[in-house]
């Protein structure tokens, strides 16, 4: 009888715990710009969406100081990103006249305070009305928090944080939009952490690393090997010079002076690991960029050799439990305003120096449920899936004797960034630069599909922790890049449940073509734009490989050599003559590849 009443008992506990269990066709964990991105796509085709995000807030880094949009090319990334971004502009435009200094600091829309950039996020997903947001739910990276049938996630439970009850959900599809790859990990989907060497993918920038920023690598320390070490992080802090908006920097709780001293001569000797000239001010502390409204968007220098980064303290963070990572981001927290303080008023540094700092402070009217401070630790970097395809540095890169980087018939977006990583050591005796911190040019790439499926678990997108190496994910990184990526998820993802298969099934083209219905860029041509009647055209022929170059020419005469370079990729014979433009010559081939489209 007993054992009859624990049992029962037992059941009514499990049977509260789970009391929130709800299904919908698609669950993202992460509103994050790309697990937003995602939503908002699947949504659009009709499917009902669960968006779960940690936090009080949406919106991941944009809506956490990164307020400079990272992209080299604009027209290479556009589709949900553009529309973000031009909402940016209209907020501006609206609140303070098209004329207004509001909007030439907003740089048509790229450059943004936070808590704008929320709030257009907000906005986009209170359109869909079919997705759910569920805030303050904590999703933690272990396989009990996951439900797998036949190599498919079938639910996951997060904890609702505010209730501190388990909530289970069940979905048809999961996506994950975390920065962490948490949700993937507990699916059991194989991945990377730290860093490839040279000789597993020749690519440039592998492995242990030194070079001077914006000059070339220290030969007698680089060995291009493999480790573990992860990218910096650190927090993109805000701050104002108008002296009625500007909270003054105060020291921290924690603060140990200690830490900072080494920028004392840096400053009196003007030490700096960059090759260009002297930064002075407060710009030897952080690199500042403007936004609306006097701000700056405040990140770690990359000519300094102490700045907001915190190297090395990170490395666990990738696979750490979320009580670890809030201990880290409360102890960057402590640094980063210790680091701010020590410049200010730290009586080694010389006046004329502590003066400028002291102009500074954090912007009042941002974050002020956090005292004025980013409310997220700019996680660069976390666990990279093993997928379909790996992105390396080769994939941005143009290949010998061409223009383009590799194309990918399968492409997903276009993308420009540099490849991009922070130290992974702090500062060292004897040495001249961080380790670990590069930059290196690269050309308007394409990202094929598969970096978003993985080898393992069929019905689990990562457009965010997508699959690639160390250097090849670092250009990828980028929030536009990842709201792109975000809304071809979406779009993948909708598809799997219309016809009911798997991802690495659906023919390409059929994402594809939503994908550019829906305003996105697969692959960067400069010379035709979104609005080009023979936009598709360009796009999904240029993925086959008849524009090589980044200009299309579509009203040129065609050449006898491209002529017959265009029969060859048709495999027709084409009755053209170089009397007739390029724009002719393609349509013809479009209507007769894609007669249905």
């Amino acid at each position: 009888m007993k054992r009859i009443i624990l049992l029962s008992c037992l059941s009514l506990v499990f049977f509260i715990a789970f009391a929130q269990k709800k299904q919908y066709d698609v669950v993202v964990v992460g509103a994050n710009p790309g697990g937003i991105m995602a939503a908002i796509s699947a949504a659009k085709l009709g499917k009902t969406v669960l968006l779960l995000e940690r936090t009080n807030h949406i919106g991941g880094l944009p809506a956490n100081g990164l307020g400079a949009t990272d992209i080299d090319t604009r027209g290479a990334t556009t589709g949900l990103f553009l529309e973000f971004v031009q909402r940016i502009k209209a907020h501006y435009v609206n609140q303070y006249g098209a004329q207004s200094q509001q909007v030439k600091d907003s740089r048509d829309g790229y450059h943004f305070e936070p808590s704008v950039a929320e709030k257009v996020f907000l906005a986009m997903l209170a359109e869909q009305p079919k997705v759910t947001v569920l805030k303050m739910r904590q999703f933690d990276a272990l396989p009990k928090n996951i439900v797998l049938q036949n190599n498919a996630v079938k639910s996951i439970t997060v904890t609702n944080r505010e209730t501190k009850k388990l909530e289970q959900y069940i979905g048809n599809v999961f996506i994950d939009g975390t920065y962490e790859g948490d949700l993937a990990a507990a699916a059991g989907i194989p991945f990377r952490v730290g860093r490839e060497g040279k000789k597993e993918y020749n690519e440039i920038g592998a492995g242990v690393v030194y070079k001077f920023w914006d000059g070339p690598e220290v030969d007698s320390l680089t060995t291009h090997k493999a480790d573990t070490a992860i990218q910096a992080y650190n927090y993109r802090v805000n701050l104002t010079k108008n002296t009625a908006q500007k909270v003054d920097f105060v020291k921290p709780a924690n603060y140990n002076r200690n830490e900072y001293l080494s920028l004392v001569d840096d400053v009196k000797l003007g030490r700096q690991q960059a090759i260009g000239p002297l930064k002075s001010g407060i710009d030897m502390v952080v690199n500042s960029v403007g936004i609306p409204n006097g701000k700056v968007d405040a990140n770690n220098q990359h000519a300094a050799l102490i700045s907001t980064d915190l190297p090395e303290e990170n490395y666990y963070w990738p696979k750490a439990s979320w009580a670890w990572r809030d201990q880290y981001a409360e102890r960057l927290r402590s640094y980063t305003l210790g680091l701010l303080y020590f410049a200010a008023h730290d009586e080694a540094l010389p006046q004329e120096f502590r003066t400028k700092v002291q102009q500074w402070g954090l912007a009042k009217d941002e974050y002020q449920d956090n005292q004025n401070f980013p409310r997220q630790v700019y996680v660069r970097e976390g666990r990279r899936i093993v997928g379909l395809h790996t992105f390396t540095a080769n994939d941005a890169l143009p290949v010998n004797g061409s223009e383009r980087p590799p194309v990918y018939a399968k492409s997903i977006t276009a993308g420009h960034y540099s490849l991009d990583s922070h130290a992974t050591r702090k500062r060292e005796n004897g040495k001249p630069v961080l380790e670990g911190f590069l930059s290196y040019k690269t050309k308007p790439y394409t990202v094929p599909l598969e970096v978003i499926i993985p080898q393992k678990i069929t019905n689990v997108l990562c457009p965010v922790p997508v699959s690639g190496t160390h250097i090849g994910f670092s250009t990828l990184r980028m929030e536009p890049c990842w709201m792109a990526i975000g809304q071809a998820a979406g779009v993948t993802a909708s598809l799997m449940l219309d016809k009911k298969t798997l991802a690495k099934d659906i023919p390409a083209v059929s994402i594809q073509n939503i994908l550019i219905d829906q305003k996105a860029t697969l692959i960067y041509v400069e010379d035709v734009k979104l609005n080009d009647p023979d936009f598709k055209m360009v796009q999904l022929l240029g993925l086959k490989g008849y524009l090589p170059s980044f200009k299309a020419n579509l009203n040129d005469k065609i050449s006898a050599e491209t002529l017959k370079n265009w029969e060859k990729l048709a495999g027709r014979k084409l009755s053209f003559t170089t009397s007739h433009t390029r724009r002719e010559v393609l349509q013809y081939i479009f209507n007769k590849t894609y007669p249905n489209i």
